[in-house]
């Protein structure tokens, strides 16, 4: 492939380029003239990112931007952006910033007033979305919880009366003891969908209450190998249930005033059934 025209690239502006999460041929064209038309490419790793730029015959200027630089970084960027040149910023797969480097570098350009332009394209959050038949006009991406079991466990708890479908990214090491944590703090009914390996040759995606998609993961090593997305469904909220916050609001009132004021109070606050909340604190009483 030629050097594509640069015309389309203006100067002292950063490109979000997103890059193939695995298929090459999900690059877009506009992408590709992004990247052969600017004056550098920011990439998370150079070495991955070259071989990329080399499958479709790009030879572009490499600038390396990580995790462990990009604070400091991130200035040298911008002077450069300021000094009129345009530049690209990738990650190894996928939309930059979700999960990468790239947050330092374009919120100091937006503080300088410099452009930044957004390309659409590859986002494994969004294409497990698409296709986990869960609901999507409303969902909450979490990204990877926590390494350690308490801290995903205390953050599953945070989670557990969150309505939104949620979505994680999780590593081959830690997929089972991540459903493990779900099946027991939000029981072993919950739905989740594994999307796995997304746009490549041993994709998959296989959703089940997640009891039984922990033992269908243990069953089968490579089934728990490649990349992961983790669509679960939203807290059902029993219709019959009294929120949380109505029950703090009732205990407090009830300390200080007689239960049918405090119910009456409750009520008027939080929206709910009078009868429903003094039938409750009778039976908290009885018991």
């Amino acid at each position: 492939m030629k050097q594509l025209d640069r015309a389309e690239i203006s100067a002292s502006t950063l490109y979000i380029v997103p890059t193939p999460i695995g298929n090459l041929g999900d690059i877009t064209q506009r992408a590709l003239t992004v990247l052969a038309g600017v004056d550098l490419v920011a990439a998370e790793d150079t070495r991955h990112t070259g071989l990329l730029l080399q499958h479709f015959a790009i030879n572009a200027r490499l600038f390396a931007l990580h995790d462990h630089n990009e604070q400091q970084k991130a200035d040298v960027l911008l002077a450069k952006l300021q000094e009129g040149q345009s530049i690209a910023l990738v990650s190894d797969a996928g939309t930059p910033l979700i999960n990468d480097p790239g947050y330092h570098l374009v919120r100091r350009c937006r503080e300088a007033g410099v452009r930044v332009v957004p390309l659409p394209g590859a986002c494994a959050a969004i294409a497990a979305l698409s296709a986990a038949g869960l609901p999507s006009d409303r969902f909450c991406y979490e990204g990877f919880l926590p390494a350690k079991s308490k801290g995903r466990c205390d953050a599953l708890r945070a989670l557990s009366e969150e309505p939104r479908t949620l979505v994680f990214y999780e590593s081959t090491h830690r997929l089972l003891d991540t459903l493990q944590d779900m099946e027991t703090v939000w029981g072993a009914a919950r739905y989740v969908v594994l999307a796995r390996e997304l746009t490549k040759t041993w994709e998959s995606l296989y959703g089940a209450p997640v009891g039984e998609l922990l033992a269908w993961v243990r069953e089968d090593e490579n089934r728990r190998k490649g990349e992961m997305v983790l669509i679960v469904e939203g807290h059902k909220a029993d219709e019959e249930a009294l929120p949380a916050e109505a029950l703090r609001t009732l205990a407090l009132l009830q300390a200080e005033l007689p239960l049918k004021k405090a119910a009456a109070l409750t009520a008027e606050i939080h929206g709910v059934k009078k009868n429903a909340l003094y039938k409750y604190a009778l039976a908290q009483q009885e018991e």
